[in-house]
């Protein structure tokens, strides 16, 4: 089952291949986390522009309720990584 197909998202910056990982233990003994580009660009646009959801929403050309469902899952993911110690690695979008 395939589902709708992923509508394009605009992404100001390549944050692919962006690792950040906990202090003092080696990436080869953590778990990861992924976040996607688009949830990197969401947590960018919300977190540290300041944008509303519906301004991030309009910039990234979504809708405003995929937005609100990335953001969520971006803070998430990043919270998972922070209080349990994981890698966190932001990987780029593979299109179908």
């Amino acid at each position: 089952m395939s589902g709708r197909k992923r509508k394009n998202r605009h992404i100001d910056a390549d944050h692919s291949g962006i690792c950040f990982k906990p202090c003092g233990i080696q990436r080869v003994d953590l778990q990861k986390v992924i976040l996607a580009e688009d949830e990197m660009e969401a947590i960018r646009l919300a977190d540290l522009e300041g944008l509303y959801q519906q301004e991030c929403s309009q910039k990234m050309g979504i809708s405003r309720t995929t937005f609100s469902r990335l953001i969520e899952s971006a803070r998430k993911k990043i919270a998972d990584a922070l209080i349990n110690t994981k890698a966190l690695k932001i990987r780029m979008i593979e299109n179908d």
